[in-house]
């Protein structure tokens, strides 16, 4: 469905963004791919991969908090995914503000853009941060997802709005990751750890993008789509990378779960499974053809939550040992 058709990635010289642009280059054939973001830098290294003398690729620069460079942006545009955000927990923690204006008041000046310009489909990357949340950086993703929901509304459907929700990805910026790789190369081996319970559910690059990809081609309007993943615990990554490492438990840092939620039990009443991913179906505000479509599909059972330490897929530590080997660190 990307084939011939304007596409633009907002945060698009982060990790994600940059797997999207190497999937979407390789397997579609897209008129033009608009690489959004604030960074010059970032784009000027991504140019080096990815000329526009030999892609169908644009940079444009601009920040998600100016309405008026989104408007210019989004002029002629198909498709959008929104994967600009601030990320950091203890960072947002001590900076609300600023949170709030990129992951909030960004993801309200992206739905009028998309609207006053003609974008047919949005989709919007959440995280389980923003279920039950308990630090900033989660509840500012609630608060998006909710502006993205009812966007629909909002839009009369002209627009189509709809949400990915999913678990931390393998190697991102500012990951645990890179962070261990780092720690073995420099011949540490005590690990720190915040607790040896923790759990996380985990998706590489490669499989959110590939989720991406289908929820913008079955999108009808106001889910949220959550992928089947596995989980893993904290430790078995420690030893994965380094089998020999010892711990240093250094506690729970503010705004930090032990346990993640991707599909809270109150979210389960509206939840169904459709192809293999469950769908969060939308409030009656946003109701449109998303019930139509779903309507023969079954409900998760009640009671149901999705967890990642009451999760029925785990990977062990060789298997960590495989998705880890391709993460590059800085």
């Amino acid at each position: 469905m990307l084939n011939d058709k304007v596409i633009l990635i907002t945060g698009g010289t982060g990790s994600f963004g940059k797997k999207f642009t190497e999937i979407v280059l390789k397997k579609e054939r897209p008129k033009k791919l608009i690489i959004f973001s604030r960074d010059e830098f970032k784009q000027s290294e991504m140019a080096k991969v990815y000329p526009d003398s030999e892609y169908p690729i644009r940079y444009f620069l601009g920040d998600i908090r100016d309405k008026d460079r989104l408007y210019r942006a989004f002029e002629g545009v198909d498709y959008v995914i929104h994967a600009a955000a601030l990320k950091q927990v203890p960072a947002l923690e001590y900076n609300p503000t600023e949170a709030v204006k990129t992951n909030v008041v960004g993801a309200d000046n992206i739905v009028d853009a998309a609207i006053d310009k003609g974008v047919k489909k949005v989709i919007a990357l959440s995280t389980d941060k923003a279920v039950i949340p308990i630090n900033l950086y989660g509840a500012t993703k609630l608060s998006a997802e909710k502006i993205f929901i009812a966007a629909n509304a909002y839009a009369g459907g002209r627009v189509i709005f709809s949400v990915v929700r999913y678990g931390n990805v393998v190697g991102s910026r500012g990951s645990v990751v890179p962070f261990f790789l780092n720690l073995k190369k420099q011949k540490v081996k005590e690990f720190p750890i915040t607790d040896d319970r923790m759990t996380r559910f985990w998706i590489t690059l490669e499989q959110g993008v590939e989720v991406v990809i289908q929820s913008l081609y079955e999108a009808e309007g106001g889910e949220v789509f959550v992928p089947v993943i596995p989980s893993m615990k904290i430790v078995d990554l420690a030893k994965a990378i380094e089998p020999e490492c010892t711990f240093k438990v250094i506690g729970v840092r503010p705004g930090e779960k032990i346990n993640e939620t991707l599909i809270s039990e109150d979210e389960a009443r509206n939840t169904k499974i459709y192809n293999g991913i469950y769908i969060i179906l939308p409030p009656t505000v946003a109701r449109g053809n998303a019930f139509k479509k779903y309507d023969p599909y079954p409900y998760v059972p009640e009671g149901f939550t999705y967890r990642s330490d009451r999760n029925d897929q785990w990977l062990s530590v060789s298997e960590l040992g495989e998705i880890v080997k391709g993460v590059e660190i800085e």
